[in-house]
């Protein structure tokens, strides 16, 4: 026994089957800290599944598809009273995280991908010529993905592009075209078809928006929680642990 709670238990040979799974896909040996680490995680998975197994969730012999299906109902029903989220809780956050509620910037971009530096000169000669080209250039040249729809990218916020490539978008004014634009993938030639400036959601949408957020925040709370309390009630074997630590069984 590596883990017992409320008439269950958790056997070392478990643990050790599931390390020698994880060492198998390795090439070399797993470091002891994270061997340590490992343990941790597991022995609090596995209080879970005990928890669940001393509540009839869990039948004889489940497998681990059902053991986690089980867990799910004992988490759900552990936070349903936990997890609740009020209106001022709400309206607080609203108003404190302001600037972090509402749509940014966002640019949305056609390009024109090729491997070369020439094949990029040639095309800015040809849309110096005739600037109206572009989509029917990139369908026709681009080795981009979105060739075949004109060089139509989509609309990015900043974070969302390479380096390179935002720099470039974001210094561009509705119908302009870029310079060229070195990145791994290649050359590109960019053009802004369109910019949209940063604007607040609207009051439900904020209100949706900050109800999901701290509902995630309280669930994931909880659940560290429901654990640490399983694991206070629980009988660790910390010999037979560090047993299987450094000398597993064969």
């Amino acid at each position: 026994m590596i883990l017992a709670l409320d008439g269950q238990e958790a056997r070392r040979s478990d643990f050790e089957a599931y390390l020698t799974e994880l060492q198998s896909h390795q090439d070399t040996a797993l470091p002891p800290a994270v061997r340590e680490a490992l343990l941790n995680e597991w022995l609090e998975r596995r209080v879970l599944v005990l928890a669940a197994r001393s509540r009839g969730l869990v039948k004889p012999g489940a497998g681990e598809a059902e053991e986690r299906v089980a867990v799910e109902q004992l988490l759900a029903s552990e936070m349903a009273a936990r997890v609740k989220v009020s209106e001022t809780e709400i309206a607080d956050y609203a108003r404190d995280h302001t600037a972090e509620l509402g749509r940014p910037e966002e640019v949305t971009l056609r390009q024109i991908l090729v491997p070369t530096a020439n094949e990029a000169r040639d095309v800015q000669r040809r849309l110096q010529k005739d600037p109206k080209s572009f989509e029917l250039l990139a369908q026709s040249v681009s080795r981009g993905p979105e060739a075949g729809k004109g060089g139509l990218m989509g609309s990015f916020s900043a974070g969302q592009l390479p380096p390179e490539l935002e720099a470039a978008a974001f210094a561009l004014k509705p119908g302009e075209t870029s310079g060229i634009v070195v990145t791994p993938l290649g050359q590109h030639v960019l053009r802004l078809e369109a910019r949209t400036a940063a604007h607040p959601f609207s009051p439900e949408e904020t209100r949706d928006r900050v109800r999901a957020l701290l509902r995630e925040k309280k669930s994931s709370l909880a659940q560290r929680e429901i654990v640490a309390g399983l694991m206070a009630r629980a009988k660790v074997n910390h010999e037979a642990a560090q047993s299987s630590l450094h000398n597993p069984s064969s």
